[in-house]
């Protein structure tokens, strides 16, 4: 069962988490800096042993990944789905692992092996002086595919507080170091503040956020709840929305990042018609490494009919 924190504001000193019911994960997080210092093939070595073991003990998110590709990947024969199924957890082991390369090492020293495409388009985009919303998403790179990006442009940062304290504090310090601005998940002043001075905000809206202002739009075929914020946000602001990806290579070791061009006439007025787009461009991304999907996540848990007993 998690354990569950009670909600407080954020607490990032370090000095107010001593007390020994905060031991155990600070073992966890030395554990995280230890894994960060060895060789970057090693550590992926090893996040793939940690995938696969949780591909074989944590059923319940095996059985959700389960449902999502098969949901998502229909034409996929039932060996090809548990072969994506088995990669995904893989994928997400090495992503666990690579989390201590951004919490704890600079980088700037995998710059080398990492190639950005279509910076132009950022470029470009940030010229027109409203700010851009980067319309990003939750790949197994989630977070070093950040920190790396901040190695190419100034950014700020919207993010969901993790459950544990001491965890969110070690996450928000590190994200601080990279990042110009941490700003809160519902903290929209602060987003439409940023934008406003012409920053760069990474955004996401690719999970279920419950019934609060949301439409149905399909992804991957799939009606899912998703958040029409996007669209307003943009048309409060005049930003830029530049989706934008991050992955890594399946053909050596490294890393991809990814930048399009800004979404055209957006927001359009209609909300479906925008969330339609945001999925696709979503889609779009996931498409190119499948199994570097958070496909552990209950996408699709609120139905359009409240009565319906779910999909998982």
């Amino acid at each position: 069962m998690k354990k569950k924190y009670p909600k407080q504001p954020r607490n990032t000193a370090y000095s107010a988490y001593r007390h020994p019911r905060w031991w155990p994960t600070w073992l966890g997080i030395s554990l995280m800096w230890l894994a960060a210092q060895l060789p970057v093939r090693l550590q992926w070595w090893l996040g793939k042993l940690a995938g696969l073991l949780a591909w074989r003990v944590a059923r319940s998110r095996r059985h959700i990944t389960e449902v999502n590709i098969r949901l998502c990947f229909p034409d996929l024969t039932e060996a090809q789905q548990a072969a994506l199924v088995r990669k995904a957890f893989i994928a997400n082991g090495i992503g666990l692992l690579e989390l201590g390369i951004a919490w704890f090492r600079n980088p700037a020293r995998l710059t080398g092996i990492t190639r950005v495409h279509g910076l132009e388009h950022f470029e470009k985009a940030l010229g027109a002086g409203h700010g851009v919303l980067l319309l990003g998403g939750h790949y197994s790179t989630l977070d070093l595919g950040g920190s790396l990006v901040t190695e190419y442009i100034d950014a700020d940062v919207m993010q969901r507080d993790h459950n544990n304290p001491l965890m969110n504090a070690v996450m928000t310090r590190a994200r601080s170091r990279r990042y110009g601005t941490v700003l809160g998940a519902r903290d929209l002043r602060g987003l439409l503040r940023s934008l406003k001075n012409n920053r760069a905000v990474w955004y996401a809206t690719d999970q279920d956020y419950g019934r609060k202002d949301i439409v149905f739009a399909p992804f991957f075929g799939i009606p899912a709840g998703t958040i029409t914020a996007t669209s307003r946000i943009a048309g409060r602001s005049g930003c830029k929305v530049i989706p934008f990806s991050h992955f890594r290579r399946e053909d050596r070791l490294g890393y991809d990042i990814y930048f399009h061009p800004p979404l055209e006439n957006f927001p359009s007025g209609d909300d479906l018609e925008d969330a339609t787009r945001v999925n696709a461009v979503i889609e779009q991304e996931i498409r190119k490494a499948p199994d570097q999907y958070l496909w552990m996540h209950r996408r699709f848990k609120t139905r359009p009919d409240i009565n319906d007993p779910g999909l998982y």
